[in-house]
């Protein structure tokens, strides 16, 4: 094991000269966590958008059970789809445990009912400030639902970041279902618990700063989106 001197000049070198298996590593964790993303939006936005709009029997029950999804616990999910995906599961014929489909569909589970639930508070909000001109023009659900989601679609975009952040972060549920395969299922999140556990310091911390870069990237986007969603309501005022 090495010092932490040695550690973090290592880390470092790694950053500044990343080898190819830190690149291979940071490559599929960005694939994985982006087309989880991707689904997830495809998925919780429009649900979101739903839920603002329609008014239902067992709507109350509906956000409570939203809401609390968005606490899942990410070891619970990683083993349901372990067990789906095994070969005596429902999904087992589809071959995906242990690959990156498992993985992302574990991720895509995780952060749906984030995206659905924030998509939902943004879209109610804007719901009720329109709610009137909507009714004025007869439109139908659908439309109202398609001219909500198109004009809060900077705010929107602050959701399906803040889902990634959330997915590129998790390492339970994917080293359940990937299984940490070097070359295969090995992501930035499972590197570290692996390269830790083994006393290897400098890969470990290298992929640290990586997914540190990565989590500030995508926190200053969220703020610079919010920047520019109010900078025109303060030039009007």
């Amino acid at each position: 094991m090495q010092d932490f001197g040695e550690a973090f000049a290592l880390a470092f070198g790694l950053v500044l000269r990343p080898s190819g298996d830190l690149l291979e590593i940071v490559g599929l964790s960005l694939q994985v966590s982006l087309s989880a993303c991707l689904l997830a939006c495809l998925i919780g936005l429009p649900l979101g958008a739903c839920l603002a709009v329609s008014r239902f029997r067992g709507r109350g029950a509906a956000l409570v059970l939203l809401n609390a999804l968005m606490g899942l616990p990410p070891v619970v999910v990683g083993l349901l789809v372990y067990l789906a995906l095994s070969r005596a599961g429902p999904l087992g014929f589809l071959g995906l445990l242990y690959t990156p489909g498992a993985m992302i569909l574990a991720q895509t589970i995780l952060i749906t009912p984030i995206v659905a639930a924030l998509s939902r508070q943004v879209l109610e909000t804007l719901h009720a400030e329109y709610a009137d001109q909507f009714r004025s023009l007869c439109l139908t659900p659908w439309q109202t639902m398609s001219a909500l989601l198109w004009d809060a679609r900077a705010a929107l975009v602050t959701v399906a970041l803040a889902g990634f952040g959330r997915a590129v972060a998790e390492v339970g549920a994917v080293m359940i279902v990937g299984g940490n395969i070097d070359h295969l299922t090995r992501v930035m999140t499972t590197a570290i618990a692996l390269e830790t556990s083994k006393g290897e310091l400098a890969l470990a911390l290298a992929l640290g700063v990586v997914l540190m870069f990565i989590a500030l990237a995508v926190n200053a986007a969220v703020q610079l989106l919010r920047l520019r969603d109010t900078t025109p309501e303060a030039a009007h005022a």
